[in-house]
C-alpha cells in the first residue's frame, strides 16, 4: 500500500497530506481471498475497513439463509467501525470475500481519535446523532416492556380474581352453613334420639354421592323440587335451606323415607338439617380447596416465568416455560382460541437464559392470538433435530404476506393499529434467539396458517 494508492481513493479527499500519512501509520494493509470471513455480523464492530481492491459481500443471515444486501466493489468503500462513535456497536452485516482483495483496516479507537483530533464539530455532530437514536430506540424498547407487563400483570389479576372470588364466597357461605350445623346437632341432641338412631343417621349420610356436576342442572332442579314438596308435606319449615344439598348429592324421595323411618318419633328437620348441612359444609370446603389450589398454581406458574431464584443461564426445561407463558397469557385464549400442544418427549433440557426465552414465548404466543382475532388453533410443539431444538408457534389466522414477512423482524415495523403495537416483539425476539443463543428464528406463512419456527442449539454459541 502506497501513499499514492489512498491519495487516489476518493473517500480520503479531505484528508490533508499529513493525516494521510497518520491514517496509514494506525492502519494496516489486509489480503483476503474469496469465501473469508473478514467481520460477522452482531460481533463489536472495533474496526473500520476501507476496500482497497477486490469485492467483499455484505450479507445477513435469516434462519438457514444468507441474503446479500450489498457488495463492495468499489475501492473507498467502507464498512464497520461503529466503536469509534458507539461503545455498543456491532457490524450489521457480515464481510466476506467475493473475490481476492485488499483492505485498509483501521482500530476503531485509532479512528475515534483522529477524528477527535481532525474533524472535532463533526465528531460531536455524529456522536449526538447516535446517542438520540439509542435513546430513542432504548425509551420505545422500555415502553414496550412497560405495555407486555402492564398486559400480563392484567391477565394475571382476572386469572386469579376468578379462584380468590370463589374462595371468599365459599369461606362466607361456611360461616352460615356452620352456624346451621351446629343448631341442628344442638337440637338433636335434645330431641329424643339414641346413640344408636345417631349412629345409623350418620350411615345414611354416608350414602351420599355429589352427582350434580354429571347431572343435567334440570334434573337437579327436578329433583330439588320433589324433595321440597315431600318435605313441606311432611311437616319441614325449613324446605329451602335441606333440599338443595340433598338434590345435589343425589339423595332422593326413597332415601328421605327411610331417615322418617328411622327418626320415627324423633326431630326428624333437626336431622335431615344436620345431613344437608354436613353434606355442604363438605361442597365448600372443596370449592375453597380446589381455589386455593388454582392460586397456588398461578404462583407457581409466575414463578416460573419470571425465573424467580435463579441463575440467568441454566439448563432450561422448553416446556415448563411454554407452559407458564399460556398460564400467563390465559385471559387472552378463553372464548374461541384451541391450544394444541405437541411436546417432543424426547428433548432434552438447554442450556439458556429461561427468563427471556419466555420474553420470546410471550411476544410469539401474544402475535398469534392477535393474528387469529380471537378465533382458531394455537399450535405449540417441541421436537429435537440434528441442529438442537426446535419450538413452533402456529396459528391459523389469515397468514403473513410476502412483504411483511420480509420486514417482520425490523424494529419499529408493525401491522396493528396505533396504540396496539411498537412493531418491537419480533425484533427483540430475534434478538435474544439470534444474538444472545446463537439460534435462529424463521417465519413460514400461507393462507390459513402462519408457523414462527425457533431453533436453539443445546449450549449458546459463546461470543468470540
Amino acid at each position: 500500500m502506497s501513499f499514492q494508492d489512498l491519495r487516489a481513493i476518493a473517500l480520503f479527499d479531505g484528508l490533508s497530506d499529513s493525516q494521510l500519512l497518520e491514517l496509514m501509520t494506525v492502519g494496516e494493509e489486509l489480503d483476503f481471498n474469496p469465501g473469508e470471513e473478514l467481520f460477522g455480523e452482531a460481533r463489536p464492530a472495533d474496526y473500520w475497513w476501507v476496500l482497497l481492491g477486490g469485492t467483499i459481500s455484505l450479507v445477513r443471515r435469516a434462519g438457514h439463509e444468507e441474503t446479500v444486501l450489498s457488495v463492495m466493489d468499489s475501492p473507498g468503500q467502507w464498512a464497520g467501525g461503529f466503536q469509534a462513535w458507539d461503545a455498543h456497536g456491532v457490524y450489521l452485516a457480515t464481510g466476506r470475500g467475493a473475490s481476492s482483495g485488499r483492505v485498509l483496516r483501521v482500530p476503531a479507537e485509532m479512528l475515534r481519535d483522529r477524528a477527535d483530533a481532525w474533524f472535532p464539530f463533526g465528531v460531536h455532530l455524529i456522536r449526538g446523532l447516535v446517542h438520540t437514536v439509542r435513546n430513542i430506540e432504548s425509551t420505545a424498547r422500555q415502553r414496550e416492556a412497560l405495555v407486555a407487563l402492564g398486559r400480563l400483570a392484567a391477565g394475571l389479576a382476572h386469572e386469579i380474581n376468578n379462584p380468590a372470588s370463589a374462595a371468599t364466597r365459599a369461606v362466607d357461605a361456611l360461616e352460615d352453613t356452620s352456624a346451621a350445623l351446629l343448631s341442628s346437632l344442638g337440637r338433636l341432641a335434645a330431641g329424643p334420639i339414641s346413640a344408636a338412631q345417631f349412629v345409623a343417621l350418620d350411615a345414611l349420610r354416608r350414602e351420599a354421592r355429589p352427582q350434580s356436576a354429571s347431572m343435567r342442572p334440570l334434573a337437579v332442579a327436578d329433583r330439588e323440587d320433589a324433595l321440597s314438596d315431600w318435605l313441606v308435606g311432611h311437616g319441614i319449615e325449613r324446605d329451602w335451606l335441606i333440599a338443595p344439598p340433598l338434590a345435589a348429592a343425589g339423595l332422593d324421595i326413597d332415601w328421605c323415607e327411610r331417615a322418617a323411618v328411622l327418626l320415627d318419633g324423633g326431630p326428624l328437620e333437626a336431622g335431615l338439617e344436620w345431613v344437608a348441612s354436613s353434606l355442604s359444609m363438605a361442597t365448600l370446603l372443596s370449592e375453597v380447596k380446589e381455589s386455593t389450589r388454582r392460586i397456588s398454581e398461578l404462583v407457581a406458574a409466575v414463578r416460573s416465568y419470571s425465573q424467580l431464584d435463579r441463575a440467568s443461564m441454566q439448563q432450561t426445561d422448553l416446556t415448563e416455560g411454554l407452559e407458564s407463558t399460556l398460564v400467563m397469557l390465559a385471559h387472552k385464549l378463553k372464548g374461541g382460541v384451541t391450544v394444541a400442544r405437541d411436546y417432543g418427549n424426547d428433548v432434552p433440557r438447554i442450556e439458556a437464559i429461561a427468563g427471556e426465552l419466555n420474553q420470546v414465548w410471550t411476544n410469539l404466543i401474544d402475535n398469534a392470538i392477535d393474528a387469529m382475532g380471537g378465533t382458531g388453533t394455537l399450535r405449540v410443539s417441541t421436537r429435537v433435530d440434528e441442529n438442537g431444538v426446535v419450538v413452533e408457534i402456529g396459528d391459523t389466522g389469515p397468514g403473513m404476506p410476502k412483504e411483511v414477512q420480509a420486514h417482520a423482524f425490523e424494529p419499529f415495523y408493525t401491522t396493528k393499529d396505533v396504540g396496539k403495537g411498537t412493531g418491537l416483539g419480533l425484533d427483540i425476539s430475534r434478538r435474544i434467539i439470534v444474538e444472545r443463543h446463537g439460534g435462529e428464528i424463521v417465519i413460514e406463512s400461507r393462507p390459513g396458517e402462519t408457523v414462527i419456527r425457533v431453533r436453539l442449539p443445546l449450549l449458546p454459541a459463546r461470543p468470540p
